[in-house]
């Protein structure tokens, strides 16, 4: 008995599939804009501080370990969410341009209708006076004529009304809009002709409009835009008030803890607003908006030019019961005011707000081993008055809770900021065109009525005095006039001569 031994061929083992490559740090921070989240609430809900979401973000750390997988898990997850959103929003919006046409083919087609029906009951050899043969778009016209082509004009545009309400259904959702919208669409063609062909029959026996027909409707079809566009397609002012919303609150309250004045606050925040808007075009395509308008407000809270004017705004009242009125609150605030200011500044971004440090440099304009150094000595300011605060830990979190519990006032509707800064701008334009034509007069002036050439002027006579008169001799005195004779008296040779006697 003889045994055959098949020999079979080892089959390869099955290769698994390579993971999906992680998405960019600009996809990355696109998906969390995408799904209306902050880096407090993402690095909450991947159990990571807020400085590491900035890191994976920017791109100068990535992603490992287990809460590295968890987070690329939820961004593959936000990923989905936002292609199928962004799906139905175009599916929506081709099955209303799709609705939209349809309407209008359909009403084309109910004008061709009763340009035709007009022109079979128009009487042969009719005249303009009568029920002569003109029309809309086909050349006739008259009274008879006219009637027809009002009532087709009425069932058009009942039509046209029924077109425009299939085209709002079929914008309103994405699955299936497009085959409710196209039965609609040739729905309202069939009831457009059928109108067509009963108004003409009307026409024709009662020779006059229909009663209570009036003049031609105009129907103005507006179709909605689809599901999402008004968030994806803002004006600049509704882009502008949704940032105001998001951020000024919390704006207020970092500037009244820079400052210790909540009037001044209010305003810095409201100025830096008003600056964001009259560069709007720059502040909306910058990377981080947010970001941009709080070193603004920053910068115009810690001048120092504002301790030698009074601020104007009204203070919050200050309730009994507040988180702010602890002791806790405001002896961490009295330790913040008592730094210089750009060590607050620094305490406020790193542990306060939770950037990182070349971030927290970046918004200082300053360097990064300066700014490191400015948060060493802060916190070293801040344990000396409070040594329960010397861990970096509970000091963000005692910060964190200061800025989402410390009363200020509730800053003003983004419209009314909006507005006054239109009108500071308008007024600074002003006050410039008034100071140039000022000194373009005052120069005009200048220049025609200066002399053409120098002219100098003659200076007034005066006696001078004590200076000899040059030219003639001088007037003896009675010394000099009895020497003078003397001389005279005297003969000419001998020692006399010499030697003068004294007389």
């Amino acid at each position: 008995m003889t045994q055959s031994a098949t020999r079979s061929t080892p089959r390869p083992a099955p290769v698994a599939p390579s993971p999906p490559p992680p998405p960019s740090p600009t996809e990355r921070r696109r998906l969390r804009e995408a799904k209306a989240m902050t880096v407090k609430q993402l690095a909450s809900a991947v159990g990571v501080t807020r400085s590491t979401v900035r890191g994976w973000e920017t791109g100068r750390t990535e992603p490992r370990g287990r809460r590295g997988e968890q987070y690329l898990t939820l961004l593959a997850r936000y990923a989905l969410e936002v292609a199928a959103d962004e799906a139905a929003e175009d599916a929506a919006e081709e099955a209303g341009r799709a609705a939209a046409d349809r309407g209008a083919a359909a009403r084309q087609t109910a004008r061709l209708e009763s340009v035709r029906r007009k022109r079979a009951v128009t009487p042969p050899g009719g005249t303009a006076s009568g029920d002569g043969a003109s029309g809309d778009g086909a050349g006739v016209s008259g009274s008879g004529a006219g009637a027809s082509d009002d009532g087709a004009a009425a069932s058009d545009d009942g039509a046209a009304e029924r077109a425009s309400g299939a085209a709002e259904g079929a914008s309103g959702t994405a699955h299936g809009a497009a085959d409710g919208a196209s039965r609609a669409a040739d729905g309202a063609a069939g009831t457009a002709s059928d109108a067509a062909d009963g108004t003409a029959g009307t026409a024709e026996a009662a020779g006059r409009p229909p009663a209570g027909a009036g003049g031609r409707r105009i129907v103005v079809l507006t179709r909605p835009l689809p599901c999402g566009a008004s968030a994806l397609h803002r004006t600049p002012e509704q882009a502008f008030d949704a940032l105001y919303a998001f951020v000024a609150p919390g704006l207020v309250r970092q500037a009244y803890l820079l400052t210790g004045h909540r009037g001044l606050a209010r305003e810095a925040v409201e100025r830096a607003f008003q600056l964001a808007w009259q560069r709007w075009p720059e502040v909306a395509r910058d990377r981080d908006p947010a970001g941009w308008v709080r070193a603004a407000a920053h910068e115009y809270a810690l001048s120092p030019w504002h301790g030698f004017r009074l601020v104007s705004g009204v203070r919050a009242a200050r309730p009994g019961r507040r988180a702010d009125s602890a002791p806790q609150g405001r002896a961490l605030r009295e330790a913040l005011l008592a730094l210089p200011r750009t060590y607050r500044r620094a305490l406020l971004l790193y542990d306060g707000l939770g950037l990182d440090l070349p971030d927290t440099a970046a918004e200082a304009e300053a360097s990064t081993p300066a700014t490191a150094g400015r948060l060493l000595h802060a916190r070293e300011a801040v344990a000396a008055r409070l040594p329960e605060l010397a861990d970096p830990g509970l000091l963000h979190e005692r910060l964190d809770g200061l800025l989402g519990s410390v009363p200020v006032p509730a800053p003003r509707p983004a419209r009314a900021v909006r507005r006054g800064g239109e009108r500071r701008a308008r007024m600074w334009t002003h006050a410039a065109i008034v100071l140039t034509v000022l000194v373009a007069s005052t120069t005009t002036f200048t220049v025609l009525t200066a002399p053409r050439a120098y002219e100098p002027t003659e200076a007034p006579p005066e006696r001078v005095t004590g200076v000899p008169v040059p030219g003639g001799p001088e007037r003896l005195t009675p010394q000099d006039v009895r020497l003078r004779n003397a001389l005279r008296a005297v003969p000419l040779n001998g020692p006399e001569r010499l030697l003068p006697r004294a007389g």
